[in-house]
């Protein structure tokens, strides 16, 4: 039998009155108990410190007098409480499934050689962009990520779901806070220094994902925009040896198809037709697949918006493409969305 481990909760938060509760809940319905959660409140000016001092000594918080602008900036304050062997990483709207602490235990248990684990991300219900969102997680997750783990080369540890050894993670991350998605960085950081990294999908966490056009706009733009300035930050990313294939469908590929997109209807009106009708026919087959796994038929019928999301994205990728690397304007403003109370289907 392995040694019990003990494990730590970080939670950065800011503003985060509607949500917070119902994530500090989600962490102490635990089937297995954490030793520690640890809050840090960074700069809130709603209630959310008044929600915190509400849970007594139940939880430990760690309040900065003004917001540090980056998420990075208050996991750095939060770790210097951290004393356990193990430290789950997840957000102030992210509401843990409450097996997640268990399955932590259990996947570094199982293997004493794995330096993080990455978890698996639901988005909760609430309209049509939620439900696209929720689409994507599941072919990003089911096909893209359970592939990577195949090939030794996990592309990001999600922010909202990811856990750390703590002493590997203070000696080979150091936060630089110099990108807009910490979790990419963290993830590269652990690739360089050959250490192993476990995808397991039974370690779900749910987020709250934005429900309107603009929000989900700008949080492609911070995701896209940190995913070109990770890959300029570690370029040698590609000396690993499973990196190329991965790298290549996400950039290069990414790059092609985006930029065809837009272009081909100036070369030729009735290819481009084609295209969008192949594009639509994909949609729904993804939609049909998540609808499936997921058992929710809303996923089918909002699949037919795919077209729409997939010109979205494609757009903001070039254009941080355009930003980030050709014009080299560092987008470090962080975005942060209007929340919704509720509550997950975890609890």
């Amino acid at each position: 039998m392995s040694r019990r481990l003990t494990i730590s909760i970080l939670i950065p938060c800011h503003n985060e009155e509607k949500m917070i509760s119902a994530c500090i809940d989600a962490c102490l319905a635990q089937t297995r108990s954490a030793d520690k959660i640890i809050v840090v409140n960074d700069g809130s000016i709603d209630k959310t410190g008044d929600i915190l001092r509400s849970y007594g000594e139940k939880i430990e918080v760690v309040t900065t007098p003004l917001a540090t602008g980056n998420k990075s900036y208050a996991q750095e304050l939060g770790l210097q409480c951290i004393d356990t062997d193990v430290f789950i990483a997840t957000d102030g709207d992210t509401l843990l499934d409450r097996h997640f602490v268990e399955r932590i235990e259990h996947d570094f248990q199982e293997d004493e050689s794995i330096a993080a684990v990455s978890g698996y991300v639901k988005s909760m219900p609430h309209n049509y962009i939620t439900a696209y969102r929720e689409i994507e997680y599941a072919i990003g997750q089911d096909v893209h990520k359970t592939a990577q783990a195949c090939l030794g080369f996990l592309l990001v540890i999600p922010g909202c779901a990811g856990a750390f050894k703590t002493a590997i993670f203070r000696s080979h991350i150091n936060f630089d806070h110099d990108t807009l998605t910490e979790d990419l960085d963290f993830t590269y950081k652990l690739h360089q220094a050959g250490l192993r990294i476990k995808y397991d999908p039974k370690a779900i966490s749910y987020t709250q994902d934005p429900a309107t056009l603009s929000s989900y706009i700008n949080q492609m733009r911070r995701w896209y925009s940190g995913g070109w300035q990770n890959l300029r930050k570690h370029y040698n990313i590609v000396e690993h040896p499973n990196a190329a294939l991965e790298l290549s469908l996400t950039y290069m590929d990414g790059m092609f198809f985006s930029a065809l997109f837009f272009f081909l209807p100036i070369i030729s009106v009735a290819f481009f037709l084609k295209l969008l009708l192949v594009n639509a026919v994909v949609c729904v087959a993804l939609g049909t697949y998540a609808a499936i796994m997921r058992q929710r038929i809303d996923l089918f019928f909002y699949s037919f918006l795919g077209t729409l999301f997939t010109s979205i994205n494609g757009w903001v990728f070039l254009e941080q493409f355009v930003l980030e690397i050709v014009m080299r304007k560092r987008n470090l403003e962080w975005f942060h969305p209007e929340r919704r109370a509720m509550r997950s289907p975890a609890l």
